[in-house]
């Protein structure tokens, strides 16, 4: 590798996560999608979760039709496409929360954007923007390897996403393929809050756990509060909340109540992941 070759920050990520596992606590993951409100308001609540307490941020690529996603962050994508929002928006918003913060940053996607725009040069850009990797949720592993070079090659993590009906044959295949951690889809459905997380995310983690070595096992889909955060912190190695976040911004009179909200719920959830239920 040549040594202007653009170096993203999975190391950066593994740091993260073991330093979270040495202060025998979850790493809290927050998920904000780019260009929602605007470009710059997305940004802005991106340093929000970062400042109020969360470890990592993904940063959502806004997608036509978001299989995994709920109606909330359906909502805030269709608000941030019809705000024009492009690939060179998201790496915006990576580049300039990661240098305002010194936190990992990985986009989570769907394949079509990144297969249209070239693994390659997605790679490339994410790296150059200080990225630590992409979560692709609907890419098989059987049909990863070209990405999977592409991020090696650019030092980015490739987190691919397992759910409980995952056969444990299945998450070794997973597993061995991934790099970064394991996004563990805590139930079969999409993105949204709800009143409980359940026994299938802990059972789900223990299997995931069993199939891989040295792979973090963080949990997603349904967390919204600092009771739930809790819950998964006791299994989990990372707790992942999207939905929530999002919907502190739909749901603030103004931007600046938003971004208020995004701080004070990662806080909130801050306290939640530290407390080991």
């Amino acid at each position: 590798m040549s040594d202007n070759e653009n170096i993203g920050n999975i190391e950066l990520l593994n740091k993260t996560l073991a330093t979270a596992r040495a202060e025998n606590r979850a790493a809290l993951i927050a998920y904000l999608p780019a260009g929602f409100p605007t470009v710059d308001g997305g940004i802005a609540a991106v340093k929000a979760a970062l400042e109020g307490g969360a470890d990592i941020v993904e940063v959502g690529l806004p997608h036509s039709d978001p299989v995994l996603d709920g109606p909330v962050i359906q909502t805030a994508d269709d608000i941030a496409l019809r705000g024009g929002v492009r690939i060179a928006d998201v790496l915006r918003t990576v580049r300039e929360a990661h240098a305002a913060t010194g936190a990992p940053i990985l986009v989570m996607t769907y394949w079509n954007p990144v297969d249209r725009y070239g693994a390659e040069r997605f790679a490339a850009g994410l790296a150059e923007a200080g990225g630590a990797g992409c979560i692709l949720p609907d890419l098989p592993v059987e049909e990863s390897e070209v990405w999977r070079k592409a991020a090696e090659q650019h030092g980015l993590a490739t987190v691919f996403v397992v759910a409980p009906s995952s056969k444990d044959e299945r998450l070794a295949k997973i597993t061995a393929a991934g790099s970064g951690f394991v996004y563990a889809a805590s139930l079969m459905g999409v993105t949204g809050t709800r009143a409980s997380v359940g026994a299938q995310a802990s059972d789900l983690v223990r299997r995931t756990r069993a199939a891989t070595a040295d792979l973090p096992v963080c949990v997603g889909l349904g967390v919204s509060n600092a009771e739930q955060a809790a819950e998964v912190a006791a299994f989990a190695d990372g707790v992942i909340v999207g939905s929530a976040f999002v919907k502190r911004m739909l749901d603030a009179p103004d931007e600046a109540a938003g971004l208020a909200g995004v701080r004070e719920l990662a806080a909130d959830l801050a306290k939640g992941v530290r407390s080991r239920a």
